[in-house]
């Protein structure tokens, strides 16, 4: 069975950053805009939050060739950094760790547990949560705007007919 896709608007993705904003309960000095769905919301909050230190994380989890299943391949490859803030701005810092969507939450903890390692003060907020895709068990985003169970579509994804003559493959 498919899973139902939803499409949202601008006007929406504005409610979601209302609703995120109340909850901070902590003043964020950096934050780390997850590539390339967390550039929109991130830069949202960054601006709303006057947030003046603002990275990009950018992860890949590449198909490994030993696993013997197409899922395993999916599922339990390790992590590739192919872009990441420098240790010495995440020490003693409380970092706000910023996504489109929590799915099954391997990229987003993935970028938790590297801003841990450094020694920082992770938290985490996507705005949309699917509670039915994690595979963290009980955690979950320090902060969502909603729950779901669809498969989202953002304002910035949809296809407007002009991207495929400015889009480059990047080794």
């Amino acid at each position: 069975m498919a899973q139902r896709r939803e499409l949202i608007s601008w006007d929406e993705v504005s409610k979601l950053i209302d609703l995120l904003l109340p909850q901070f309960e902590q003043t964020y000095n950096v934050m780390i805009m997850i590539t390339r769905g967390g550039i929109v919301p991130g830069g949202m909050l960054a601006e709303a939050m006057d947030i003046q230190y603002i990275f990009t994380a950018s992860v890949d989890f590449p198909a490994e060739e030993h696993f013997a299943t197409p899922q395993q391949t999916k599922f339990l490859s390790w992590p590739k950094f192919l872009q990441f803030p420098d240790d010495k701005y995440l020490t003693h810092q409380n970092v706000l760790i910023v996504d489109d969507v929590w799915g099954s939450g391997r990229t987003i903890t993935a970028v938790k547990n590297r801003v841990a390692a450094a020694g920082g003060h992770p938290s985490t907020c996507v705005l949309h949560f699917n509670p039915y895709r994690n595979l963290f068990g009980n955690q979950r985003p320090n902060y969502y705007g909603a729950i779901t169970d669809a498969h989202i579509v953002y304002p910035w994804e949809s296809d407007r007919g002009f991207q495929s003559r400015f889009i480059t493959n990047i080794p």
